[in-house]
């Protein structure tokens, strides 16, 4: 960058940046051969390029794609990946951080996984590979590859929206296990005793699976367990909370409340009672989770909990920025959650 751009304060640390020269070492070839494979240059034997690419794998080497440009050239580039674009979550997360690095210089360079972690490794080895002054990564499910080459790149590593877990390096978000736990609190404090669930793949959203485990925690507590239950098998939306309630309501059961895996769910919930004439909170109560503007603006608002999901966003760059140097220890902020009322439970 030149005497405009922003200063470049982002360091290495105390990581090991691994080679291509190690690479190379390991797998017994020469640094050239080792370039050709990485940039798919000539022909080379299937034998020597899988043991190149398992070389690569085992040691977490990221190519540098800044090498060879000016020896003063640095990037002013945070990765940033994220699950979803079509989920509003995300978009309450991208506008904090923007609206972290908006004054800063820095800016985002933003990837969508689509809740798949093979998709997660390969964008941050090629965000990697551009030397960004941090990474911002939603969650903490990654592969071995991908958590190894975050762990080596000694930048700033932020894993949002979940603190149950040891972060890489710093996580900022909301506990879903305490959400849930919560949630069932509240609810049973208001008389709720007979609980349904409808909730969405949990092999892609860990997230909703915390947030269940630390409803069925509450629920035993207060001895209690899930009477009937609904999984949809794939992400989660409007219509597949519409038709997954619909489904459970068809089942002979006395449900008094059901809890949603979150907002989206809920709403195709609300969709369902009010074509069948089913009064939410007087004939059905119904839970979610997120605090989605929609949710609040329907006739009969939802009752949920909020998720601080551009302050997540804005936390986590405002702490980047603030401290760019990884130290080797870990941090996790919470900015907690709270519980909104409406009038569907």
């Amino acid at each position: 960058m030149g005497p405009t751009g922003p200063k470049r304060r982002f360091a290495a640390g105390k990581s090991t940046t691994v080679t291509l020269a190690d690479v190379a070492r390991l797998a017994n070839v020469s640094e050239i051969t080792v370039s050709r494979i990485l940039r798919n240059i000539g022909p080379v034997a299937d034998a020597t390029r899988d043991r190149v690419l398992a070389a690569v794998a085992d040691l977490g080497y990221v190519p540098n794609r800044v090498a060879g440009t000016l020896a003063s050239a640095t990037s002013n580039l945070i990765g940033v990946i994220i699950p979803s674009l079509s989920n509003i979550v995300f978009a309450d997360v991208l506008r904090g951080i923007d609206a972290g690095l908006e004054p800063s210089g820095f800016r985002p360079v933003v990837g969508i996984t689509n809740y798949a972690a093979v998709a997660e490794e390969k964008l941050v080895g090629s965000l990697l590979a551009w030397k960004p002054a941090a990474m911002i990564l939603v969650g903490f499910d990654h592969t071995p590859i991908t958590r190894r080459r975050l762990q080596q790149s000694g930048i700033r590593v932020a894993e949002l929206m979940d603190i149950d877990s040891e972060p890489i390096d710093l996580a900022v978000g909301l506990s879903h296990r305490a959400a849930g736990y919560e949630s069932i609190r509240y609810l049973v404090g208001r008389g709720y005793r007979r609980f349904g669930y409808v909730g969405h793949d949990w092999d892609t959203d860990r997230r909703a699976r915390l947030r269940w485990d630390g409803m069925v925690e509450a629920l035993a507590e207060a001895g209690l367990t899930f009477e009937a239950e609904a999984l949809f098998e794939g992400p989660s939306s409007t219509q597949a909370g519409r038709t997954m309630l619909a489904g459970l309501l068809r089942k002979p059961h006395d449900l008094d409340v059901v809890m949603f895996s979150n907002d989206d769910m809920a709403v195709g919930g609300v969709f369902h009672c009010m074509a069948e004439g089913i009064s939410p909170k007087r004939d059905l109560a119904l839970f979610g989770f997120n605090g989605l503007d929609i949710g609040q603006a329907l006739p009969t608002p939802l009752s949920t909990i909020r998720s601080n999901r551009f302050l997540i966003g804005k936390t986590a760059v405002d702490r980047i920025l603030s401290q760019p140097d990884r130290d080797g220890a870990t941090a996790v902020i919470d900015t907690g959650f709270e519980i909104l009322t409406g009038e569907t439970a």
